[in-house]
């Protein structure tokens, strides 16, 4: 598993960049975003890698950020129907921001813009993926209008998908309770009983 390259950037283009480690000549696809941020030539450059295994080929795909990395590869595992080319081109269509604020406004619209992605990939986008942002940076999560949790609220949420609640409906009630009850900061238990009252009301 090759999980990143760190080397000099001797050619670029709008989807490859070909970095030289000890004599060999790595050629990765890359999207825009990734682009934008590479140094200049013969400059040293640092990138995190996907190894995408295919019978015919091997094919790395490098990226400026682990949330790029992140977000390519819930892509891939994630969304049916969706492989490194799509997963790419949403990369280079939008900021992972702005893709995270779509997913979480439902935003069919803005996604379809993206190269490749009809109404139907969208739906399937935003079903998929609602519940998965927060794999990302917390500084993405922000961004995208999706509250962090605390520790405490955390251990809550994942008691309660014990109990059979889905994330989404765990994660907003917890967060209601959390609202409702400041400035007290409530323990997990304290939470979790407050939290299953107002579920079960």
């Amino acid at each position: 598993m090759i999980a990143r390259i760190t080397g000099v950037l001797v050619e670029n283009s709008l989807t490859e960049a070909f970095i030289e480690v000890q004599g060999i000549c790595y050629a990765l696809l890359v999207p825009l975003s990734t682009v934008d941020r590479l140094p200049p030539l013969q400059q040293k450059v640092s990138l995190h890698t996907h190894l995408h295994v295919r019978e015919d080929i091997l094919q790395l795909y490098g990226f400026y950020s682990k949330e790029e990395l992140d977000l390519f590869r819930i892509l891939l595992n994630a969304v049916p129907g969706i492989g490194p080319k799509l997963a790419m081109n949403v990369l280079s269509s939008m900021s992972i921001k702005h893709f995270c604020q779509a997913i979480a406004e439902r935003d069919l619209k803005a996604l379809s813009k993206i190269s490749g992605v009809g109404k139907k990939t969208a739906e399937r986008m935003v079903v998929e993926l609602r519940d998965k942002l927060e794999a990302l940076a917390p500084a993405t999560a922000l961004a995208a209008g999706m509250p962090t949790l605390s520790d405490q609220a955390a251990d809550a949420v994942a008691a309660l998908e014990t109990l059979g609640y889905k994330k989404d409906v765990a994660s907003k009630a917890v967060l209601k309770v959390c609202e409702e009850a400041k400035p007290d900061n409530l323990s997990a238990s304290e939470l979790i009983r407050k939290t299953l009252a107002k579920l079960n009301a």
